[in-house]
């Protein structure tokens, strides 16, 4: 048992594009269309991205902070269009194909398929507690009740990834390796989950307006479709011999003091090592600054609870070898992390350690999660491979 608290090599977010990106676009009406920006800078030839929202009926840039990105624009680089936003889904989901602009971390990316969670939401008081109870030793008595909540498994633009590389991990979707060494550990680069919310729909009129080595593999063009990009048999495939750990299934969410902690995991799977079984996990943390006051991650404590009826204590630094800022203009940052288990299911919770400005310090709620292994466990995962 053991948190392997380590950066993936993932590539994250310098341009967030922020929440009010969102109620500047669901203020305009249907008549008016949205083009989506992006900084080229033509002398590198390198894409700098940098979302804005024009109305394309009276020309006007949509917010005073679409006008900042302009104004601060490094000399030698230019505005191209990227496509025209479309009306967000408050209701229902978004189809496989779907382009979209993450509304956090500012990336372009496409809608692989959707996932069907159940959401946690310690912030939401049930009327009856009728969830499990909390692991011995975990904070806190409340009782959550999970709801059903939409995510989707999608690409990222390889293009925005250099950029999102200091909020957001870009490698996060890990397997185990297919043979018996239980420590080897490989990353797809570009895979992220993304909640409904977090999506910001657009249409571009390129046949190919995701640069990413799977595009083309996972999706193909058809204009007589909407949105035109439509699953290929290898995407099927990819997904069903992959199902048991790709499938998101719970999501914990808990605020304190403005900090919103959000955490999802994923079973890998179960390896033999020593004549006996270790079973693995990743899991995939998201801290927001909900408030204005601009903060820093300083510490992490763990609490491990392994069925075997151990449970450990993990202390450090930082995260993922970060200590993250969360500002206003950069309030968000995700990662990825690893835990085996010599059992085959347990707990973790815990808290952060925030430090203000002025050199206070408070914790910040973990919510508690359980680690639950598939009960079917009998081929490894297929990853990477075609």
């Amino acid at each position: 048992m053991r948190d392997c608290e380590r950066v993936m090599a993932g590539k994250m977010a310098a341009c967030a594009l922020r929440r009010g990106l969102m109620s500047t676009v669901s203020k305009y009406n249907k008549k008016h269309a949205h083009r989506i920006l992006s900084v080229v800078n033509k002398s590198s030839g390198f894409d700098v991205f940098r979302p804005r929202v024009q109305c394309r009926a009276c020309g006007l840039p949509g917010g005073v902070q679409q006008r900042r990105f302009m104004s601060s624009r490094p000399e030698g680089k230019i505005l191209e269009t990227v496509g025209m936003f479309e009306a967000v889904k408050q209701h229902g989901k978004y189809e496989t194909g779907q382009l979209f602009l993450h509304s956090v971390f500012g990336y372009r990316g496409i809608v692989l398929f959707p996932w069907h969670a159940r959401l946690y939401d310690r912030d939401i008081t049930p009327p009856m507690p009728e969830s499990k109870p909390e692991p011995p030793g975990a904070h806190g008595s409340k009782e959550v009740k999970g709801k059903t909540h939409t995510y989707y498994q999608v690409l990222i633009d390889t293009r925005d990834c250099p950029h999102i590389s200091q909020r957001s991990q870009t490698e996060a979707v890990t397997f185990l390796a297919n043979h018996d060494d239980s420590r080897a550990l490989y990353a797809i680069p570009g895979l992220d989950y993304v909640s409904h919310e977090d999506i910001l729909p657009y249409n571009s009129a390129e046949q190919i307006p995701i640069q990413h080595e799977l595009f083309e593999r996972f999706l193909m063009y058809n204009p007589a479709k909407s949105p035109p990009f439509t699953p290929r048999d290898t995407l099927k495939a990819w997904q069903d011999k992959n199902h048991p750990w790709l499938e998101l299934s719970d999501v914990h969410r808990e605020t304190t003091e403005n900090i919103r902690v959000t955490v999802i995991p994923f079973y890998m799977g179960m390896r033999e090592a020593q004549n006996s079984h270790v079973y693995w996990w990743r899991y995939c943390i998201r801290l927001e600054n909900m408030g204005n006051e601009v903060v820093q991650l300083r510490e992490r404590h763990w609490r491990i609870f392994s069925l075997s009826g151990t449970l450990e204590t993990v202390r450090g630094r930082g995260v993922v070898g970060r200590e993250p800022v969360l500002s206003k203009e950069q309030p968000a940052f995700q990662y990825s992390s690893h835990v085996s288990l010599q059992a085959p299911s347990g707990h973790m919770w815990g808290t952060f350690r925030i430090e203000r400005t002025d050199g206070s310090h408070f914790d910040v709620r973990i919510p508690p999660f359980s680690l639950e292994s598939n009960k079917d466990d009998k081929a490894p995962p297929a990853g990477y491979t075609f």
